[in-house]
């Protein structure tokens, strides 16, 4: 067995403990409103809107969305047309997903990455006393994407990761022009 095959194999029996374990009324209502936050990545665009508006968040605010662009053009334009990766319900009969029917390729996953395009960048740059609460959004926000059914584990980590980079890179340079750039 080669390490793709593996990696779906050990995939599908995650999505179907999951399905088997713990869906739920109450969690299929609550995931159903968290992965909604990043439909359209309209919550994160809502953010950074809000960190634009106010001078003192306005840098952030351009680096956020410089990430969250950054990622979404990745993600949307290129991985997934590369990888071409069939959704978990697609591939097998015994795979049920909740809700809304994506249309595009499954790897990697588009919600989380934009989830922590942002909320990683709010994390290093704003008050940890708050921003965590960004991350554990992004957190739910992946995991919401698996407890549906619309992804695979490796597709939720394959958009973690290439958040975490991209926000990485973006971040650093950001925070050299804008210490270089005061004004």
């Amino acid at each position: 067995m080669n390490i793709l095959n593996w990696i779906t194999n050990l995939d599908l029996a995650i999505n179907y403990w999951i399905q088997e374990n713990l869906r739920n009324d109450f969690l299929t209502r609550f995931f159903t409103f968290i992965t909604s936050l990043s439909n359209y990545g309209w919550f994160w665009i809502l953010l950074i809107i809000v960190l634009l508006i106010n001078k003192k968040t306005r840098k952030v605010g351009i680096i956020a969305f410089v990430s969250f662009c950054a990622c979404a053009l990745v993600v949307n334009a290129f991985m997934k047309p590369l990888f071409m990766r069939t959704r978990p319900y697609d591939l097998v009969d015994f795979l049920i997903y909740i809700g809304h029917k994506p249309w595009d390729y499954s790897f990697p996953s588009g919600h989380t990455s934009a989830a922590f395009s942002v909320a990683l960048i709010c994390f290093w740059q704003l008050d940890k006393k708050y921003s965590w609460i960004f991350v554990l959004i992004a957190t739910l926000i992946g995991f919401s994407r698996l407890y549906l059914g619309v992804h695979y584990p490796s597709d939720v980590l394959g958009g973690f990761l290439i958040a975490l980079i991209i926000s990485y890179i973006v971040n650093k340079k950001g925070s050299e022009y804008y210490g270089r750039n005061r004004n």
